[in-house]
């Protein structure tokens, strides 16, 4: 993985990593061969479109580990509903079997921020602010 950098804009300065991890429906275990290859380059495809850096994408037959860089305005429930629209859409598409599951992907998913620095620091940081 490439070390994460802040990212700058007109009037922001910002770093944003989200931790995802969604599920097909049923947890079918129809993420393998051409299948995952695909949704590897349609979810680094999104991204890109999106202005989001994946650090990680990490497919398993039943579900996918997707470690992202965004914009402040993209919540993680935004990079959800783009990746797993995109790619269920297209897949079932190109592959007609995934047109047995009533959807590609369950509504559940996980979702974490993550940073350079531990809560730890930051309370560190805050605390010490009120001295000035």
């Amino acid at each position: 993985m490439a070390n994460a950098t802040c990212q700058h804009d007109e009037h922001r300065v910002h770093l944003l990593m989200y931790h995802l991890i969604f599920c097909p429906k049923r947890r079918k275990k129809v993420l393998v061969g051409d299948v995952a290859r695909d949704l590897d380059a349609l979810v680094r495809e999104k991204c890109a479109e999106k202005g989001w850096t994946v650090h990680e994408l990490a497919i398993q037959p039943d579900h996918v580990y997707l470690f992202v860089q965004v914009n402040p305005e993209d919540s993680a429930s935004d990079v959800l509903r783009h990746v797993k629209g995109y790619t269920s859409h297209t897949l079932r598409l190109r592959y007609p079997e995934l047109k047995k599951l009533p959807s590609l992907w369950t509504r559940s998913s996980f979702s974490a921020t993550a940073g350079n620095v531990s809560q730890a620091t930051i309370q560190r940081y805050i605390a010490a602010q009120r001295g000035m």
